[in-house]
């Protein structure tokens, strides 16, 4: 048996090809298949069977084609009621594939009908357990339902003591999440990989014999999660089309101005820095670096069903495409250029400051420090005096921004910077602090805090 690892970092989940040398199963596979495709045809192997764990909430699944472009059994769980073709797989239930042997085991807690598979070749056991048990910790419980979390974290409490019981020590753990996902809770850990042993000795969920104590402390962690799950399950549900990664044609000067002037969403995936020095006026920050932050925070942040105009490089252009489709994002439209004035020469341009936190020691009394991280990241540390508007909160709570000069940061000068072009694009004045939070009680700023 070999398990061949698909990552996408992007949104902290993994994809995994199981196979014996000949046949093989793929387990959530990410929308975006070609890269699946890839390392079936470097394994030399065939796929028969395409397996889901769950409905997933956190990105678009390529199951379904895949299974149709391989003409694949299609695994999903028989209590989930979906209309396309697919072969329905219950607790206990084994299939075959080439001289592996799949079991199914019922997990509910990421889900309701959450299912984990233990491959088995010979006395070598291979477990993929989706969002039930992560590496250090489980999947988060609150996806379904408010009145759901409570029953589920007990459900979930409950599922990964029986999968491990399930199975031997040395068998390799192969979870979907927890990778950076917003599915994972904590103190999911940074490892890359694990075994159920280790997780025995290591994971909360399995050392902490008060399943009461395990519930709240579980629910009190949970923090914010991206508002673009909401549309994943039902896209899941109804059966996703496959995905558009062309990069369209670039749009002319004259319609990328137009479309800036009506108020249109362009989104700049440049450097944050070079974005504020200068950029198209109505333009917003959405730096794509290296992908990792880009399109969680773009599908938090800016309204779901909207056309958008991506700006930039044409690989960051390609790039954000693919990343944008795994979350049902579709056929955005694209300016290719290095900068305003390969964009669009005529358009009127903005800037800003941006400051590291020697600087924001000298702002002005009257200015405000707007602080746009998370709600629990507020409460842990804060710089004193600052104002809280979370990143995901602020469209809709523009009302509450204080009057003045704004000076804007966040845990890393990422968020800050889309705060700051979403700011700007209000009409506020606005300094964006490009510089790591952590960095700012040894700069000289006074801190509050609930650290101790």
């Amino acid at each position: 048996m070999e398990v061949i690892t698909i990552e996408t970092p992007q949104l902290g989940d993994r994809t995994y090809l199981v196979h014996d040398g000949v046949a093989g199963v793929v387990i959530d596979p990410q929308r975006d298949t070609d890269r699946v495709e890839k390392a079936v045809a470097d394994a030399g192997v065939r796929i028969t069977h395409v397996a889901e764990t769950h409905i997933h909430n956190d990105y678009v699944t390529g199951g379904l084609q895949l299974s149709k472009d391989h003409d694949a059994v299609y695994l999903v769980n028989a209590a989930d009621d979906v209309p396309y073709s697919h072969q329905p797989i219950s607790d206990g239930e084994t299939v075959q594939v080439g001289k592996l042997t799949l079991k199914a085991v019922a997990t509910p807690g990421h889900t309701h009908h959450h299912l984990s598979y233990i491959v088995t070749h010979g006395d070598r056991q291979a477990v993929f357990s989706g969002g039930s048990l992560l590496y250090g910790s489980v999947g988060r419980t609150d996806l379904v339902s408010e009145e759901d979390t409570v029953p589920l974290t007990r459900h979930q409490y409950a599922s990964v003591r029986r999968l491990v019981h399930e199975t031997k020590e040395d068998a390799g753990l192969y979870p979907t999440h927890g990778f950076g996902s917003f599915c994972s809770s904590g103190p999911a850990s940074g490892a890359d990989s694990s075994t159920i042993g280790e997780q025995l000795r290591d994971n909360h969920a399995l050392t902490d014999e008060d399943e009461d104590h395990f519930v709240r402390e579980l629910i009190d962690n949970l923090t914010a999660y991206p508002s673009y799950y909401a549309h994943m399950a039902p896209i899941n549900m109804a059966g996703p089309t496959p995905p558009n990664l062309d990069v369209p044609a670039s749009l002319d000067p004259d319609e990328l101005g137009s479309r800036l002037q009506q108020g249109e969403w362009v989104v700049d995936l440049r450097n944050r820095v070079a974005f504020a020095s200068n950029h198209l006026s109505g333009s917003v920050s959405f730096e794509y670096g290296d992908g990792t932050k880009f399109t969680a925070f773009l599908g938090w942040v800016l309204p779901w069903d909207e056309q958008l105009t991506l700006v930039g490089e044409r690989q960051d252009v390609e790039n954000a495409i693919r990343d944008l489709s795994r979350i049902g994002i579709d056929n955005p439209d694209a300016a290719i250029g290095t900068g305003p004035a390969d964009l669009a020469p005529t358009a009127a341009t903005s800037s800003y400051d941006s400051v590291v936190w020697d600087e924001v020691l000298h702002k002005p009394a009257q200015d405000t420090i707007l602080d746009v991280r998370r709600t629990d990241e507020f409460e842990d540390s804060r710089i004193e005096g600052a104002v809280n508007i979370p990143l995901h909160e602020l469209l809709r709570r523009m009302g509450e921004v204080p009057a003045g000069r704004l000076w804007v940061h966040c845990g890393s000068g990422y968020r800050a910077s889309v705060a700051a072009s979403l700011l700007q694009r209000a009409g506020h004045d606005v300094v964006h602090i490009d510089a790591k939070f952590n960095d700012a009680e040894k700069a000289g700023l006074n801190l509050a805090d609930n650290r101790h």
